[in-house]
């Protein structure tokens, strides 16, 4: 007599236990806090991913979980407080491109433009990573980037600027300003010269065909 196999019910098996704990996110945000922290102090070349844990109050082995290396890590840290300086969710709408640029520019205290001044003046050996290299500025001011190209694209539709404008090249050359200005003149963020960019080269680049 052959025996039947017997076939567990699935509405009555037992689903093993998940393995690990959840994810915190609330633990992710507070390494990138840290590492931003770090950078302005120890710039990127000083600091460890020990000093980071540390600083959290959490184990090294928690950063290299999230982030597999110190670049990794750094990299997201500067997206996410380009990101911070954002509100993605309340775009500008004025119906002008030009108040519409204007009106991103949120109120800093001079203390924490000079943190950031801090952090993307220590950046050092950072940018010397390959990936880094290749695409590491377009990531890190994607945000920005992103932001910018819903604006100009929206001008678009109105008839205000041009429909073959080079919004690519601008997106650079807005983020080249702002990178030059932090890491080459080592200035916090000005307004006035926001200004003249967006008067003297953005608009302007913007009326014609790229």
């Amino acid at each position: 007599m052959v025996k039947k196999k017997k076939v567990s019910n699935p509405k009555t098996a037992t689903v093993p236990p998940a393995l690990g704990r959840k994810r915190d996110p609330s633990l992710d945000i507070s390494i990138l806090k840290a590492t931003l922290e770090m950078l302005a102090e120890e710039g990127f070349d000083g600091m460890t991913m020990d000093q980071i844990a540390t600083k959290v109050g959490t184990g090294k082995a928690a950063c290299y979980r999230r982030w597999p290396s110190k670049v990794k890590l750094v990299k997201d840290a500067l997206i996410w407080m380009n990101r911070n300086q954002l509100e993605l969710e309340k775009i500008p709408d004025t119906g002008s491109l030009r108040n519409d640029f204007l009106a991103l520019l949120k109120p800093h205290s001079m203390e924490e433009a000079n943190a950031k001044l801090r952090i993307l003046g220590g950046l050092g050996t950072f940018w010397l990573d390959e990936e880094i290299e290749k695409k590491g500025i377009t990531e890190i001011f994607g945000p920005w980037m992103e932001v910018n190209r819903t604006l100009m694209q929206r001008a678009m539709d109105r008839g205000e600027i041009s429909k073959k404008a080079n919004v690519e090249l601008v997106c650079k050359v807005m983020n080249s300003m702002a990178t030059y200005r932090a890491l080459i003149e080592r200035k916090p963020p000005d307004k006035n010269l926001f200004i003249a960019l967006i008067d003297q080269v953005v608009m302007p680049a913007l009326k014609y065909p790229g």
